[in-house]
């Protein structure tokens, strides 16, 4: 990627750069971690215990309510996945641990809530190797690898390079296990409402991780773009991750909800109710995709 600052008429080309040290990159991501990663930041350099005698880079939780952990290298490093496994390894043994400190950070509803079938792996670096990039593809767990650079005295710029959303992982609880919902009389093209809507937000690019919760779906690049409500009677209920102010609202069909309690997440509603709703509601879908 080329970076150009506009100047008296002409451009000057902002050339990309490493970081002087990694800490760098860790301390301005854990300082925005929300608005980088769409990651609540838990702890910094979390000690394992003298057993494993290692410290987790970061952790913090998703807008869905995965555990994850945040490792990050100045350059290339091959190690970098095998080093952030090690870690979310340790971390599916230490549940409980994990549990307390989301509790001591966030409250006890959140800790209530980790979704423990679904933790991630963020690997933030200079660059990664090919085999990295395949590497992804072909392991369980959930993995991003998201490269950086920064570009001139004030600007940093985030790539995703590969994301791979795993396979549930076997494990004691999800407190509230998800359960079909039938479909009844009356409700039916609404369910089918939802399967086209669910296509088509799968459909809009590579890298897509459906998050299934509860009382929502979730559509995650590296953070969330969309959630997708369970049909009502008469509507079905689209969340985006759009600033609703930038967006021409438009009546019974897309509200501002920030401040407002919903399920899902993103503060712009969109609400279904025929297919002629869904495809006014593309162009919004790929403005979010693209800005997750």
């Amino acid at each position: 990627m080329r970076l150009f600052q506009t100047a008296r008429g002409g451009v000057n080309e902002l050339g990309p750069r490493l970081a002087a040290a990694e800490a760098d990159v860790q301390r301005l991501v854990e300082a925005n971690m929300e608005a980088l990663l769409g990651v609540r930041f838990l702890a910094s350099e979390y000690s394992t215990g003298p057993v494993h005698a290692g410290r987790i880079d970061s952790l913090g939780l998703d807008a869905n309510g995965a555990p994850v952990v945040v490792e990050y290298k100045r350059g290339t490093d091959p190690g970098v996945m095998n080093q952030g496994l090690f870690y979310l390894s340790w971390l599916m043994d230490h549940r409980g641990e994990f549990e307390h400190l989301v509790r001591d950070r966030l409250g006890g509803t959140a800790a209530a809530q980790v979704l423990w079938s679904g933790p991630r792996l963020i690997c933030v670096a200079g660059d990664f190797t090919r085999y990295d990039v395949h590497a992804v593809r072909e392991h369980r767990r959930s993995i991003d690898l998201v490269r950086y650079r920064f570009f001139g005295r004030d600007l940093i710029g985030l790539e995703t390079l590969a994301t791979a959303a795993g396979r549930p992982a076997q494990g004691r609880r999800d407190r509230r296990p998800e359960t079909a919902q039938p479909v009844h009389a009356g409700r039916e093209s609404m369910a089918e409402l939802a399967a086209a809507a669910d296509e088509a937000l799968l459909g809009l690019g590579e890298g897509i991780t459906k998050v299934q919760r509860k009382k929502y779906c979730a559509y995650q690049r590296l953070r969330n773009f969309a959630s997708i409500c369970p049909p009502q009677r008469t509507k079905v209920l689209v969340y985006l991750s759009l600033d609703p102010a930038e967006v021409d609202l438009g009546h019974d069909f897309t509200r501002d909800v920030t401040g407002l309690g919903h399920h899902g997440t993103g503060d712009l509603e969109v609400q279904l109710r025929t297919e002629r709703d869904l495809e006014r509601a593309q162009d919004l879908f790929r403005a979010s995709y693209a800005a997750a």
